[in-house]
């Protein structure tokens, strides 16, 4: 199986908890998120291999760990990733 760049996968992640924290509980009825939200949990379940975007989330997280990526709060302020 392919896997995703990290950098682009921690953006899939950070981009989705932030989503998800305005909207609402992960866990909430496909009907009520955003579309944007909505694309991002397909995106993580189709770059994780999973079907549910928890699964995706809690795959995404390992897979982070294990290429020791860190958050962007723990980068520092003028670093970018370029993907």
């Amino acid at each position: 199986m392919l896997m995703p760049h990290p950098a682009v996968l921690r953006r899939l992640v950070d981009e989705y908890q932030a989503l998800s924290q305005t909207a609402g509980a992960v866990g909430e009825e496909p009907a009520t998120r955003s579309t944007r939200e909505q694309d991002l949990a397909y995106t993580l379940c189709v770059s994780t291999g999973t079907r549910d975007v928890v699964d995706a989330l809690e795959t995404a997280r390992r897979w982070l760990a294990a290429a020791a990526v860190p958050p962007p709060e723990q980068t520092g302020p003028g670093t970018h990733v370029l993907v």
